[in-house]
C-alpha cells in the first residue's frame, strides 16, 4: 500500500492529482472551503487572536481546500494567516503564493490543523480469519493476488483485540489502525495550542464491517485494490481508536450545520421578488444538501481534537446532532 500510492510511481504523485479520479467535499462545492474558513476564525478567537495563525492542510491534494479557505477568510484573519499545505507530491503549477507547500507538518504552530480524506490514505495491514478462525495477515502481489501469511502477534494483536475483535469465523477480515493513530498522534503533536480536524469515511467498535473496507479508485470508479500504482487503495477509518482524550467525534452533517452549511431551500417568494438571488440561493442550497446528506457525504466522521484550548470548540453535539 504504501509503494502504491507513495512509491516513485506511487497512484498520489501522479500529475494529475486526487481530483483526477475521485470528487472530495473540497471538490464538491466552495461552501466546505468556506466552513473550514469559519472554524479557523473560531479557533482564532479561542486563541486570542495571534499576531500570527497557521492552518496546516494535512493531505493537501493540489491545494484546492488551502487555497479556498484563505480566499474566504476575512481580510483582518487573512492578514495574520499562514497557510501550509501538507502533500508528499511536488508544487503544483499556479499555486496562490501565500501557501508554503511542504512535505511534513510544521512543529509548534497555533491554529487549525485539518486532515481531508488523508488518514483513509495512511497504509495498514489487512488480517483475515483462517479455516481454524486463526487471524493471519493478509499478503498481496502487484497483480492483486492475495494468500494468508502469519499470525497476527505483538502490537497488531493488541490493537485488534482493542478495537477491532475479529471473531474465530473463517473470511471475516479486519484491517489493523494502529499506523493511522499514530500518525494521527504525530499529526496533533505539531500544534502547541490550537485544534485538529480529521474527516473521513470511517467506523466505530460497535459497527465495524466484518468484512473491512478495502477497496480501489481509478477514474471515478470503485475498482479491485491492486498495489500496482494505478489505482487509490484506501480503507475506512477507525476514527474511535485515532481520537486523544478530549477529542469528539461527529457526523459530518452535524459538524457543517454548525460551521453554517444549511441545505434548506430559500423561500419560494424570493422567486418573485428577485429570480436571480433565488436561482443563486437554490444553487447553494443543492450544494450544501451534497455536503450534508444521510447515506453520502454527510455519514462521514469527523474527530475533533482540541491543544490547550477549550474542549468543544467546533460544536456540542448534543445540540447539533441528528436524532
Amino acid at each position: 500500500m504504501e509503494a502504491a500510492l507513495y512509491g516513485p510511481d506511487g497512484f498520489y504523485l501522479r500529475p494529475e492529482g486526487p481530483a483526477g479520479h475521485f470528487r472530495t467535499s473540497v471538490h464538491a462545492t466552495p461552501l466546505f472551503a468556506a466552513a473550514v474558513a469559519r472554524l479557523l476564525c473560531r479557533v482564532d478567537e479561542a486563541l486570542d487572536h495571534p499576531d500570527e495563525l497557521a492552518f496546516v492542510d494535512l493531505g493537501a491534494g493540489r491545494g484546492e481546500l488551502t487555497a479556498g479557505v484563505l480566499a474566504a477568510l476575512p481580510a483582518d484573519v487573512a492578514a495574520r494567516a499562514r497557510a501550509y499545505a501538507v502533500e508528499r507530491a511536488g508544487r503544483p503549477p499556479g499555486l496562490d503564493p501565500r501557501i508554503e507547500w511542504r512535505g511534513r507538518p510544521p512543529a509548534g504552530v497555533s491554529g487549525l490543523l485539518f486532515a481531508n480524506e488523508w488518514l483513509d490514505n495512511v497504509p495498514l495491514d489487512v488480517v483475515e480469519a483462517d479455516p481454524d478462525g486463526l487471524a493471519r495477515h493478509v499478503l498481496v502481489r502487484d497483480d492483486g493476488t492475495e494468500s494468508l501469511g502469519p499470525p497476527v502477534d505483538g502490537a497488531d494483536a493488541s490493537w485488534l483485540a482493542r478495537w477491532w475483535p475479529l471473531a474465530p469465523e473463517p473470511g471475516l477480515r479486519a484491517e489493523i489502525g494502529r499506523p493511522r493513530d499514530e500518525a494521527w498522534a504525530a499529526a496533533t503533536g505539531t500544534l502547541t495550542r490550537g485544534l485538529a480536524v480529521a474527516v473521513d469515511y470511517a467506523h466505530d467498535r460497535a459497527g465495524r464491517p466484518p468484512f473491512g473496507t478495502l477497496t480501489g479508485f481509478r477514474a471515478g470508479r470503485e475498482t479491485a485494490p491492486v498495489p500496482d500504482g494505478t489505482c487509490d487503495i484506501t480503507a475506512h477509518v477507525a476514527l474511535d481508536a485515532c481520537a486523544l482524550p478530549g477529542a469528539s467525534l461527529l457526523t459530518q452533517r452535524a459538524a457543517l450545520r454548525a460551521l453554517g452549511v444549511h441545505g434548506g431551500r430559500p423561500p419560494l417568494s424570493l422567486a418573485s421578488t428577485d429570480p436571480a438571488a433565488y436561482v443563486r440561493a437554490l444553487t447553494r442550497a443543492g450544494e450544501a444538501a451534497e455536503l450534508t446528506a444521510p447515506g453520502g457525504l454527510g455519514d462521514f466522521g469527523w474527530l475533533s481534537q482540541p491543544v490547550g484550548v477549550a474542549e468543544g470548540l467546533l460544536v456540542d453535539v448534543a445540540d447539533h446532532e441528528e436524532q
